[in-house]
């Protein structure tokens, strides 16, 4: 192997692989029809409006009234799974692929798939901050995960958890390419999560009119404390509720010590067979995206300002003084 001259022992035939790799166009991802009758469910959301929560014990409640599951974490904070294996953290695919890449190894299966009590749960993974693109990741770990197979596996359900809030292209992959065919929209009774649900249905009736199919198959209300903004919402946007997780303190003591509440027999157990079900057969619907007003009139106006008045800033405002008016240089021509 030719190595640098000098201090700089680093492989040149190793560097220059990377380079060519890195100038490489990704491929397309797969977009034909799944080789098995699996449900791709895309779940999308505000960050840290319980999607991760919603999942895991959604997919635990599946796998336990006998549903092959399979959870896949597309979010960078790579937090989708850690309910699931009580705290603890999955290798992602992507950390996994570059370390074992160096090393001349390929990825296997038991490199990036766990399981536990059915369920099977894999995180994609992402960049380190500021390193990289975030859209870019998900890409690269789908393409890894048509290497292992994916669209031979024989799931009856296949869960993506995506981060909402994020709008470039890589996050949007399911919805643009037909990957799944249903999104699931997780949300609250506050302004900024049904801002994000509805630019996901707004994504989905855009891609829609490109010809795409998939659809809104409802939504699932977490934190509900009764004010009833988010159920106002889904109404209007022509969507059903396939849940209403309340605001209960047990809720939250259990999910902050990662501990799995969608067991059968359970006090929630009623709440997440009920998802379970209406998840598997709800079928996607085309929504029907707010305008900002129409968001804005599901709520008070004292709680969003909407008797606000914008008010222009002037020159004076901005300099401390009134604006100099100068003889412009525009050549105006008389009129024959």
């Amino acid at each position: 192997m030719t190595t640098t001259a000098g201090d700089n022992s680093q492989p040149i035939k190793f560097i220059e692989v990377l380079r060519r790799e890195a100038a490489d166009e990704l491929a397309p991802v797969h977009t034909g029809p799944v080789t098995k009758e699996t449900q791709i469910i895309a779940i999308y959301g505000k960050g840290g409006i319980g999607k991760s929560f919603t999942l895991a014990n959604l997919s635990y409640m599946m796998a336990q009234q006998g549903k092959k599951v399979l959870l896949i974490g597309c979010d960078p904070k790579s937090d989708t799974t850690s309910l699931l294996f009580g705290g603890k953290a999955c290798p992602t695919i992507i950390e996994t692929s570059s370390r074992l890449k160096l090393a001349g190894q390929a990825v296997s299966i038991g490199d990036v798939c766990f399981k536990r009590d059915g369920v099977f749960a894999m995180e994609l993974g992402g960049p380190e901050v500021g390193r990289g693109c975030g859209g870019r990741g998900i890409i690269h770990g789908f393409e890894t995960l048509e290497k292992l197979g994916f669209h031979d596996w024989g799931f009856d359900f296949v869960l993506l958890d995506f981060l909402g809030d994020v709008v470039c292209g890589g996050f949007g992959l399911p919805i643009a390419r037909d990957m799944c065919q249903k999104v699931i929209v997780v949300a609250s009774n506050d302004l900024q999560s049904l801002y994000v649900a509805n630019n996901v249905c707004s994504a989905v009736e855009y891609f829609r009119k490109l010809g795409g199919n998939v659809g809104v198959a409802g939504m699932v209300i977490n934190k509900d404390d009764g004010t009833g903004e988010a159920q106002a919402f889904a109404g209007n946007a022509g969507i059903p509720i396939l849940a209403a997780i309340p605001a209960d303190e047990d809720i939250r003591r259990k999910s902050a010590s990662y501990e799995i509440i969608g067991r059968p027999g359970g006090q929630w157990a009623p709440l997440f067979e009920e998802l379970s079900l209406n998840v598997a057969e709800a079928p996607p619907v085309r929504p029907k995206p707010q305008t900002q007003d129409q968001l804005l009139g599901l709520f008070s106006a004292d709680t969003v300002g909407r008797n606000v008045v914008l008010e222009p800033a002037t020159t004076f405002d901005m300099m401390g003084r009134h604006e100099l008016v100068k003889p412009t240089l525009e050549v105006v021509y008389d009129e024959a």
